[in-house]
C-alpha cells in the first residue's frame, strides 16, 4: 500500500510539474495581448506561438534574442517572467 502511495504522489508531481504555473488574476486585469506581446518583442524575444496557458497565464513559443528556442509563462497582469522552458 505504501508503494501505491508514493508511486501516486510521483505522478502527482510529474503531472503538475508538466502543466506550468497557475495564475489566479482576473481575467479584466490581464493585459491586453497586443500589450502583451509588444512588451515582450522589445525585450528581443520573437513570438511563435501565443496562447493562454490551462493554468491561466500567458504563454508563448518562440525564440530569445539569442536564437535559442524558449518556452515560457508570464503573469497576465505584469508580464512577469513566471517559469522558463
Amino acid at each position: 500500500m505504501k508503494k501505491l502511495f508514493v508511486m501516486l504522489a510521483a505522478v502527482g508531481i510529474a503531472g503538475s510539474a508538466i502543466a506550468g504555473p497557475k495564475c489566479d488574476v482576473p481575467k479584466e486585469k490581464w493585459m491586453k495581448e497586443s500589450d502583451f506581446k509588444s512588451h515582450v518583442e522589445s525585450q528581443g524575444y520573437k513570438i511563435k506561438t501565443f496562447k493562454v496557458s490551462s493554468g491561466k497565464c500567458y504563454e508563448i513559443y518562440g525564440f530569445d534574442k539569442d536564437g535559442k528556442k524558449v518556452e515560457i509563462y508570464f503573469n497576465p497582469e505584469t508580464a512577469a517572467v513566471l517559469e522558463s522552458k
